[in-house]
């Protein structure tokens, strides 16, 4: 039995410590997945969406600690009891994604993973076989450290995974697992893949009134999206830092343009308060929160493959 719950330790810890950590770097690609689950065709619990990002931290942060907790062995009993709590929502949410299919991706691995609904329940079945091994040989479960060590260990990786929030939520998640990383093309990753499945970068389309210009502004060599994907959203502060990157941008030669989700007549009104030096294309609104994990946020296109990405705070690191 003490082998066995060696063992279970091991996987429990390092799956905790995996699939929170690709979240950590990524809080609101979480934020997004609560969002779906609150919303009125799923769990019908809209009241809940304004903290869809207070609850995503809180869960990525006590996910990835109890990872640690369990591992070094740190108070066992109120870490198995939480691995096991934590573990039955994660296994409801699974099974209700799967059986009425509700949010086909459930996150669980952030955008690093992707696993079937049914795959994810599974996977969560698997999960809580082996924390109830834990459970029942808790008393096998000893430190790994003596005296305070364990203590500080633990308090010294919330510090450290509280920083790794406030940054990427500052700036830009840290590793970019999405398919509108830097370095990647987007027009290849528009082709199907050989088993016919759904191409990694799919309804990005920058409409104006007449056409989809995708494909045009995917040939030229210094393209600049500003990417606001919801106006009644967007943090206002960015603007000034918006026009003065844009500006720099077209007298450099480059081609400019503002894509959002929101309606025409509001995003007029917000070029001509704001002065801003482009016009606005349109695109699907979860399609730009997958694009960047800013509002307002600036990517830079060379023949359609991703150069450089910033949010609003940090577009004066942009290279011109």
């Amino acid at each position: 039995m003490k082998i066995l719950v060696h063992i279970s330790r091991i996987i429990v810890g390092a799956l905790f410590i995996f699939s929170g950590f690709v979240k950590l770097v990524d809080p609101i690609g979480s934020q997004y997945k609560f969002e779906e689950y609150f919303a009125e065709g799923v769990l019908n619990m809209e009241f809940l969406i304004p903290y869809a990002l207070i609850f995503s931290i809180i869960l990525i942060v006590a996910e990835i600690l109890l990872g640690v907790m369990i591992l070094i062995g740190y108070k066992p009993k109120t870490t198995v009891w939480s691995l096991f709590l934590l573990t039955l929502v994660f296994l409801f949410l699974t099974w209700y994604s799967a059986y009425y299919n509700k949010v086909t991706d459930c996150g669980c691995f952030g955008d690093a993973v992707k696993l079937s609904t049914w795959g994810t329940f599974y996977k969560n079945i698997y999960l809580i076989a082996f924390i109830i091994i834990l459970v029942i040989g808790v008393k096998h479960i000893k430190p790994l450290f003596g005296g305070k060590i364990p203590k500080l260990i633990t308090f010294l990786s919330l510090g450290i995974f509280m920083f790794i929030v406030q940054h990427v939520l500052t700036h830009l998640p840290i590793i970019d697992f999405r398919a509108y990383a830097i370095g990647k093309n987007l027009e290849k990753g528009m082709e199907f893949p050989e088993d016919g499945s759904i191409p990694p970068v799919h309804d990005f389309m920058l409409e104006d009134a007449q056409s989809d210009l995708a494909p045009i502004l995917l040939k030229k060599e210094k393209v600049m999206l500003v990417i606001i994907y919801n106006l009644e959203k967007v943090d206002k502060n960015g603007f000034p830092a918006i026009k003065n990157i844009t500006t720099k941008a077209k007298e450099k030669g480059y081609t400019v343009y503002g894509v959002s989700a929101s309606f025409t007549d509001d995003l007029i009104l917000a070029k001509e308060k704001h002065n801003l030096p482009f016009d606005f294309l349109f695109c699907d609104e979860t399609t730009l929160k997958t694009v960047i994990r800013a509002n307002p946020g600036v990517i830079i296109l060379d023949k359609g493959t991703v150069t450089q990405k910033k949010n609003w705070i940090d577009v004066d690191e942009i290279i011109l």
